[in-house]
């Protein structure tokens, strides 16, 4: 059993951590092998993130006046967390994925950028895109119009050197030729 010392090191390194955080996944993991938490835990360390085990009634405690005590209290069964203050959508995948292949362990509630999300939603987040493509397609479409821009210039310079390259080529310009006044 715990010290008491012990135990408000875990609830306040938890409490830090909860107020970094914006982006949360409340999962269940009950039956879950030791082998199978160990991957679950590097694939989750591999997206950024960070996993934990925690009480019930520590982790009610440690979310109060933060953004995921919505989601931290009135929880039952085994319930770990994991969370990251980076891309939401990122972890969601690792999750899901991992979930798909382990079907005990289970997905209880969410937050991200603060709101709560239901199962459905965490489902449908890890279908989005990845931010990286996010912003390579909003970069694609705000650089397009400039580039059709450039594309338009050029083509009047352009044009004008194949118009008068051709008549060049077909003596329609004379060299001596003088203006009429």
């Amino acid at each position: 059993m715990k010290k008491k010392e012990d135990k408000k090191k875990d609830l306040e390194a938890l409490r830090q951590d909860l107020e970094k955080t914006s982006n949360l996944f409340v999962t269940g993991y009950e039956k879950l092998k030791v082998s199978q938490d160990f991957e679950l835990r590097k694939v989750v360390r591999g997206a950024g993130a960070k996993y934990r085990v925690v009480k019930n009634n520590l982790a009610a405690l440690a979310s109060e006046g933060t953004a995921s005590a919505a989601v931290l209290k009135d929880l039952r069964g085994m319930t770990s967390v994991a969370y990251t203050s980076n891309d939401p959508v990122a972890l969601a995948k690792v999750l899901t994925a991992y979930a798909k292949t382990n079907p005990t362990f289970t997905f209880k509630a969410g937050l991200v950028e603060g709101r709560v999300i239901d199962v459905k939603a965490i489902n449908e987040l890890a279908l989005m895109p990845p931010k990286e493509a996010i912003y390579a397609k909003l970069l694609y479409l705000i650089n397009a119009p400039a580039q059709r821009l450039v594309t338009a210039l050029g083509a009047v310079g352009r044009n004008l050197a194949v118009v008068l390259d051709q008549g060049v080529k077909e003596n329609k310009f004379k060299a001596d030729a003088q203006p009429e006044a």
